[in-house]
């Protein structure tokens, strides 16, 4: 049987790492996903704290250039990453090395991020099939060596890091591989997520798998990520895996504060109680405004509906509060759902 948090918490379990010249303390990253770490998430993620590293969604590295062309506004994805507070990363994608050494080249000098991180781990079908990036990559070594070697050299001093899957598929699992690729390209850290590119969410994340890449890399450190959802799943995962760090990511959706409790049961101190669901009925308003600060209140009453259901996720009367909230489309009909069905119990 496994310890208890009261049992594990009386000295700290891991210890801050460097991601280059980066300290990252503490030693928990906050996942970039797609449609949902922009600049309001990270916001609430930076007020409760515990997140050593923070993360923009993935930037489709093709598209920023096209933009950047047509002197248009660059993507939203980029949202309020010049203003707010470091250290912070931006994830980009794309199969071109060329393209991808622009667009790094760019955040790192113009927009001054910390870390440049190449996402090598998607699995989702316009990524890999259409365009030949994301977890696609992880059949192409070579390919994502070159990659990695033309984004190290454009962003220098700026770190770049890579985040990968175990593989395609559980046939072809090939993680430590590409790890000793990943490493003599140049990257300063290499985040795996404990699935295949063909498990998609599916199944459990295999830790196993994650910590026997560690004695394939010489230099650099090892995160670790996949089903952390509890601080005690941190606390476990540093006991009994060999990572350097870890990174959580959908359980944070609904739990934003998930960051500040895993720092405080790995370091040793006691762990901060979940909001009450009156707390978490302001903190999801507190999200709209800004949300709406950004977008408008039109496009950001739309853009909140899916955060709204993030935050009802796991209580009593979630379903109700779902079904209205998915339609509101004006900010009186989203205050009124509000109101009259967030889970109250």
């Amino acid at each position: 049987m496994l310890p208890t948090l009261e049992e594990v918490t009386c000295l700290p379990l891991a210890k801050p790492f460097y991601i280059g010249p980066l300290l990252i303390d503490p030693p928990i990253l906050q996942a970039p996903m797609a449609g949902f770490t922009n600049f309001a998430f990270r916001q609430i993620v930076r007020e409760f704290g515990g997140a050593g590293l923070l993360a923009t969604e993935m930037v489709n590295a093709r598209g920023f250039v096209w933009l950047d062309e047509q002197e248009a506004e660059h993507p939203d994805r980029l949202w309020g990453v010049a203003e707010e507070p470091r250290p912070l990363a931006v994830q980009i994608w794309d199969n071109e090395p060329a393209t991808l050494a622009k667009v790094g080249a760019r955040l790192a000098d113009e927009y001054g991020v910390s870390v440049v991180d190449i996402n090598f781990g998607c699995p989702v079908r316009q990524v890999t099939q259409k365009a030949h990036s994301g977890s696609y990559l992880l059949k192409h070594p070579d390919r994502m060596g070159e990659i990695i070697e033309q984004v190290v050299a454009a962003c220098t001093p700026t770190p770049v890091t890579a985040k990968i899957r175990l593989g395609c598929t559980r046939e072809s699992i090939n993680a430590c591989d590409i790890a000793q690729v990943v490493e003599g390209a140049g990257a300063a850290a290499l985040t795996v997520h404990g699935r295949t590119a063909a498990d998609m969410f599916r199944g459990s994340a295999d830790w196993d798998r994650i910590a026997e890449i560690k004695v394939h890399l010489k230099r650099i450190p090892l995160i670790g990520n996949g089903d952390l959802d509890t601080p005690q799943k941190v606390v476990d995962a540093f006991r009994h895996y060999n990572v350097d760090g870890v990174m959580i990511a959908r359980a944070s959706l609904n739990k934003p504060w998930l960051f500040a409790q895993a720092a405080a049961a790995v370091r040793g101190e006691s762990i901060p109680l979940d909001p009450t669901l009156a707390e978490e009925k302001q903190l999801m308003l507190h999200h709209y405004e800004l949300v709406c600060e950004r977008f408008g209140v039109e496009k950001g009453t739309l853009l909140m509906r899916k955060f709204a259901c993030c935050y009802a996720q796991g209580r009593r009367g979630a379903r109700e509060f779902r079904k209205h909230v998915g339609t509101v489309i004006t900010p009186e009909e989203f205050y009124r759902v509000v109101e009259s069905f967030f889970p109250e119990g």
